[in-house]
């Protein structure tokens, strides 16, 4: 394979590790249980794949900010590209919320459902503000006369087990209600560290940025003299954390093999069906959530990319950063993919250091691109599920909400999850309603991660260029 590009081995890798997957689950029997083998003997590698680029990341953060700041020597640049940044992400996020309401509305995912089946969602839901009276009342459909309705209520109130929550709901539902309990500026005091050793320790991104940002503004106002030292450890330690990246790079494909597997034979289990026979309702909402994906990584970025930046092809663009793509794709995690994204952008798209060294560990940490994307189909389309019509206002608030809490989602545990409940809540729906979207949620973690790493390396390109433009 050494004559294949990275890119295409890192493909070859994902194909296989979905055949396998299938393979796996379909040849899985008493006698052999290639599930248990694939769980104990490959997974692992995928494990530490993502391990080893998180261990990367932290200290990469921090040198290559510090290092950016120093090369800049100028606070008054550093607040300026730190403005600049902030508020292109801003409006980008702002942008994929609006994009998910326009493709939810359109394609209406949650409608066109057996309506026996979307009446006892609905029946469902009734019960729940019953339980839940400080939830705005809504027409109720439970008194009807038509005898099918009494029926379903019948049924569901026959069914105890029907509305109980799995753990994992549970637990996300009460790391939500925990992060509304801080209040609204609590992403803003969870963003300063108290010890810089724990936030590296704990991979609190947003902590790890403020000291680095607080180190290099300090560094840059003292002498040169007493600074010479300090700036050459910088430097020096941000070249060597850059070259661990690229010698992980050459085993990529195996630990993306070993990912892709272990991740799918995970989802899947023992039950092929959980792989090919989706419900007709998550193959829908699935379908709406990657058009709207690909419309912001395959149209919007790419055109402000070409009109705002540095007049840069779409084709440059994203043979600039499919390594980076692929990793986010086989990660799902923006700061484990953050080192591949520094280095595409940088080698691959000419995007001074000193800029990326900043703007892209922001925007691993802040710039949720595809996340309020996905919240902002997932909430509408799961009150169509449920025969709840949003009116503009509750959509309104469903693109302010989605768009704060992606800005916070460091502060918060799970954070895609975690944060839909939020947004459900927001419009006075039930947030045990992620119940339902959690076989596909991993899928789509992968897919808007794509998206979210896409946006942190046009935003890069963006204000690189206009920074060359004032200079």
């Amino acid at each position: 394979m050494k004559k294949i590009a990275l890119h295409w081995q890192v493909v070859i890798a994902l194909i296989l590790g979905l055949v396998y997957s299938f393979v796996a689950v379909y040849t899985n029997t008493d006698t052999f249980q290639i599930n248990q083998f694939t769980k104990d003997f490959i997974s692992p590698f995928g494990k530490i794949f993502i391990n080893i680029l998180k261990m990367i990341a932290v200290p990469l953060v921090l040198f290559s900010i510090i290092s950016g700041i120093v090369n800049l020597k100028d606070i008054k640049r550093l607040g300026r590209i730190g403005t600049k940044t902030l508020l292109i992400y801003l409006g980008t996020t702002l942008l994929a919320v609006t994009i998910g309401l326009l493709a939810v509305n359109t394609f209406k995912p949650g409608v066109n459902i057996k309506q026996d089946t979307r009446l006892e969602k609905r029946v469902e839901y009734e019960l729940w503000l019953r339980e839940n009276p400080q939830v705005p009342r809504l027409d109720s459909i439970c008194a009807s006369c038509d005898p099918k309705n009494a029926d379903i209520v019948a049924k569901i109130l026959s069914d105890t087990t029907r509305l109980d929550l799995k753990s994992d709901v549970k637990e996300k539902m009460a790391a939500a209600a925990e992060s509304k309990k801080q209040g609204p500026l609590y992403p803003l005091v969870d963003a300063v560290p108290s010890n810089i050793f724990y936030a590296m320790a704990e991979n609190k991104m947003l902590q790890i940025i403020f000291f680095a940002i607080f180190f290099g503004v300090v560094l840059i106002q003292l002498p040169e003299k007493q600074t010479k030292a300090m700036v050459s450890l910088v430097d020096n330690a941000n070249h060597i954390f850059v070259r661990m990246v690229e010698i992980v790079m050459i085993a990529m494909p195996y630990f993306v093999f070993a990912l892709m597997a272990g991740t799918l034979v995970e989802i899947a289990g023992e039950d092929i069906t959980k792989l090919q026979d989706v419900l007709e309702f998550l193959l829908k909402y699935s379908g709406v959530v990657v058009v709207g994906l690909f419309i912001m990584s395959v149209i919007v970025y790419p055109t402000l990319v070409k009109i705002i930046g540095k007049n840069m092809g779409f084709r440059r663009f994203f043979k600039g950063i499919n390594k980076a793509q692929l990793t986010a794709f086989s990660t799902s995690s923006s700061v484990a993919t953050l080192p591949v994204t520094m280095d595409c952008v940088h080698d691959n798209l000419g995007v001074p250091e000193s800029t990326t060294s900043f703007v892209l560990p922001i925007g691993a940490t802040v710039n949720m691109d595809g996340t309020s994307l996905y919240q902002a189909v997932a909430v509408v389309a799961l009150a169509q599920f449920h025969m709840v019509d949003l009116e503009i206002s509750q959509q309104i608030v469903i693109v302010v909400t989605a768009t704060l809490a992606s800005i916070g989602a460091a502060a918060v545990p799970s954070a895609g999850l975690v944060l839909m409940i939020l947004v459900l809540e927001s419009v006075g729906l039930n947030p045990a309603w992620i119940a339902i979207i959690l076989p596909v949620d991993r899928i789509l973690d992968m897919c808007r991660t794509v998206v979210n790493v896409t946006g942190d390396a046009a935003v890069s390109v963006i204000v690189s260029s206009d920074e060359q433009t004032e200079n």
